[in-house]
């Protein structure tokens, strides 16, 4: 999955959260995040009365960013309620971290179809 197409495909779903997410679409729209936050910084630098800019973009995303977290936890075939790991000062973190980098369940699992199965091979 492409940057722009992850983007599109979060936001399209902003509020699905069952199903599962691919890697590249979790982290995609991560980097999304993460640029996008880097570029208010620096705009609020130069403008500061856009302070506002920030908070408004973080309203916008939090919801589209816990559903591809959990779909992302579906994709590990695990309950989305394991976000709440995060919770859990240090180690709660680094365990989320951990599997969100890690492949997905190969196949289908309880949460859906693989979502990088070939679609060739789902209709075969």
């Amino acid at each position: 999955m492409e940057f722009s197409e992850a983007v599109k495909s979060v936001f399209s779903k902003f509020a699905t959260f069952s199903g599962r997410a691919a890697r590249s679409e979790y982290w995609y729209f991560q980097l999304f995040i993460f640029l996008v936050q880097i570029a208010i910084t620096i705009l609020t630098m130069v403008v500061p009365f856009l302070a506002l800019l920030s908070l408004i973009f973080a309203l916008i995303t939090i919801l589209p960013g816990l559903a591809v977290s959990v779909r992302r936890l579906h994709d590990k075939n695990k309950s989305g309620w394991w976000l709440l790991l995060c919770f859990i000062p240090l180690v709660g973190a680094i365990i989320l971290l951990i599997w969100f980098a890690m492949a997905g369940t190969e196949g289908p699992n309880e949460y859906g179809d693989d979502p990088l199965a070939d679609p060739a091979e789902v209709f075969a």
